[in-house]
């Protein structure tokens, strides 16, 4: 079709060139809105897990059809930089109550065990505790605790399913540490 209208073959091969950098741009904004996203981690709350300068990749559609679980590690806007953001672990769904007790969370009275908090808590937050988790919010926590603003802190909060950008899906640099995190 393009070549029965256009006889000159240079301007002919502009404009092939030219459609497929639009739909390349078109795939590149589809992908990067609607499917994945790279983020880059700035700090240190996610150590061990995710390090200062880490760069991950952002699944979009993990919570289109479902709702974030404990142990998901998602991202979610920095209230003063919508264009930023926080990264943090999912500890507690809807309905949960959520206790902070000499330094040890408890889940619905049990106490949360798990392997990325590598020192007793020192940092309470600003929150009241015991707190139940509302409808299509999750409270989520860094993985190193005490240099983590999370949802102890009123200026994070329980965070709306709505605002969550999507799950961690992979690392991508540093290439070392190519891989899954979890």
């Amino acid at each position: 079709m393009l070549k029965n209208r256009i006889e000159n073959p240079m301007l002919r091969g502009i404009v092939e060139w030219l459609i497929a950098i639009a739909f390349a741009a078109l795939l590149f904004f589809v992908v990067r809105s609607f499917l994945f996203r790279v983020a880059h981690v700035n700090g240190n709350s996610m150590e061990p897990t995710l390090s200062h300068g880490d760069m991950v990749v952002l699944n979009r559609l993990s919570y289109l059809f479902s709702v974030p679980r404990v142990d998901d590690i998602v991202a979610f806007p920095f209230a003063e930089n919508p264009s930023e953001f926080y990264i943090k672990r999912v500890i507690a769904v809807p309905g949960d109550m959520v206790d902070l007790q000499n330094g040890v969370f408890l889940i619905n009275g049990i106490p949360l065990v798990d392997d990325f908090s590598l020192e007793p808590i020192v940092s309470f937050g600003d929150i009241r505790f015991p707190t139940t988790i509302e409808a299509g919010h999750f409270f989520v926590l860094g993985d190193n605790r005490n240099a983590s603003m999370d949802s102890r802190f009123a200026s994070v909060g329980n965070v709306p399913a709505r605002d969550m950008v999507g799950r961690v899906a992979v690392r991508i640099f540093p290439f070392n540490r190519l891989g899954g995190v979890d």
